[in-house]
C-alpha cells in the first residue's frame, strides 16, 4: 500500500491532497482569490494527515506542482515539500502543473490548452491531445487574435484555466471552447504521481528548483517626494 501526499500551489489555489495507490483519499483545498498559501499549506497537511489517520513517516513519497505559475507559489509548496522530504528521507516526485490543470477535464475528441494566467495578455500553456499526451511543450506567450489558429482549423480546442479567462474576448474561433475557473488541483495529482513512484522518477531534493519558466522580475518601489 503506497500512499502519496501531493502538494499544488502554483496558482491562488493551494491545494493537498493524499491518496492510497493513485486513488484520492482525503483532499484540503482553499482558493480565497489571493496567496495564502503560506498561512494555509502546512495547517492543510496536517487536515489530511489526519483526516486518512497516517502519520508523515507512512507517507512513500510527496509530490509538488513544479510550475510553472506564481512565484511565491511555488517557492512555498516546493519549500515545503522539499523540508518534509529532507527531514523524513522521503522521495520527491515533481509534476508539471499545466499537467496537472490538464487532467481537470476529459474529452473524446480535440486538443486541451491548460493556461496559467502570468501578467497582462501573457499566459503559461501547453498543449495535450486526449490522453494527455504533451503535443506542444510548455511556454510563456502573449496571447493575440492569431494564436492557436493552426490548430482551430482542425480541432476543437478546449482552453482551461484562469490564463484562459481573459482569452475569451480574443480567441473568437467557433471551435474555441472555454471552460473557466479551473485551477491545478492536487486531486488530480493521485495517478500521476504514482506512475512516478512505480517508475521511481524521482528528483534530486537537494537540488531540485521549481520551474519558474521565466526570470522573476522585481518592480522598484516609486520613491516618495
Amino acid at each position: 500500500m503506497s500512499y502519496i501526499l501531493n502538494i499544488e500551489t502554483s496558482t491562488k489555489n493551494c491545494s493537498v491532497s493524499i491518496a492510497r495507490n493513485g486513488e484520492i483519499i482525503s483532499l484540503k483545498e482553499i482558493n480565497t482569490g489571493n496567496y495564502s498559501h503560506a498561512e494555509m499549506l502546512h495547517p492543510l497537511i496536517k487536515e489530511t494527515l489526519n483526516e486518512s489517520k497516517l502519520r508523515i513517516d507512512q507517507i512513500a513519497a510527496i509530490a509538488v506542482g513544479k510550475g510553472p505559475g506564481s512565484y511565491t507559489g511555488l517557492r512555498i509548496g516546493v519549500s515545503a515539500a522539499k523540508g518534509l522530504c529532507f527531514a523524513n528521507d522521503i522521495p520527491l516526485i515533481s509534476i508539471n502543473s499545466l499537467e496537472v490543470l490538464a487532467h481537470a477535464v476529459s474529452i473524446k475528441e480535440g486538443l486541451i490548452i491548460p493556461m496559467i494566467d502570468a501578467r497582462r495578455m501573457e499566459v503559461y500553456s501547453a498543449v495535450f491531445d486526449t490522453s494527455y499526451h504533451f503535443i506542444r511543450e510548455t511556454k510563456a506567450e502573449i496571447v493575440d487574435v492569431n494564436s492557436f489558429l493552426k490548430e482551430l482549423e482542425k480541432n476543437k480546442l478546449y482552453f482551461i484555466g484562469d490564463g484562459a479567462n481573459k482569452c475569451k474576448e480574443i480567441i473568437l474561433h467557433k471551435h474555441a471552447i472555454f471552460i473557466e475557473d479551473l485551477f491545478p488541483s492536487s486531486k488530480d495529482m493521485g495517478q500521476l504521481s504514482f506512475d512516478k513512484y512505480k517508475k521511481n522518477d524521482i528528483e534530486d531534493v537537494a537540488y531540485f528548483e521549481p520551474f519558474y519558466l521565466k526570470n522573476f522580475i522585481v518592480t522598484e518601489e516609486k520613491k516618495k517626494l
